[in-house]
């Protein structure tokens, strides 16, 4: 159903640019059109990084004791639960088991190169 023009409700509209809305707004489509794409990925700093010199082998054997521990966290944790948050732990301990099988594979995989 069409509604007829001369029974909608009269709309304020800013065409001045002058509202800080309108105003971000209309700056973030002229960055995105005309601001050339970034060649460069910015690094961010991070807490935590990974050595650049590890080689894929002693990170997987890395991974592999960290999903370990994670594991050993989570099923304690699990066992000191009851009900709905229990299995939500087991579930959880079950991805990381999951997760360091396939860690381990990978390494198998490794050894036999």
């Amino acid at each position: 159903m069409t509604i007829p023009s001369n029974t909608l409700p009269d709309m304020q509209i800013d065409t001045s640019l002058t509202s800080p809305k309108g105003s971000a707004a209309a700056q973030r489509a002229l960055d995105y059109y005309l601001k050339p794409a970034v060649s460069e990925v910015a690094s961010e700093e991070r807490f935590f990084d990974v050595n650049r010199n590890i080689s894929s082998e002693e990170a997987l054997v890395h991974a592999s004791d960290l999903l370990r521990c994670a594991v050993a966290t989570a099923h304690e944790s699990a066992n000191q639960l009851q009900g709905a948050s229990r299995d939500l732990a087991f579930s959880t301990v079950h991805m990381i088991d999951m997760a360091k099988a396939m860690v381990d594979r990978a390494l198998e995989g490794n050894q036999n190169n």
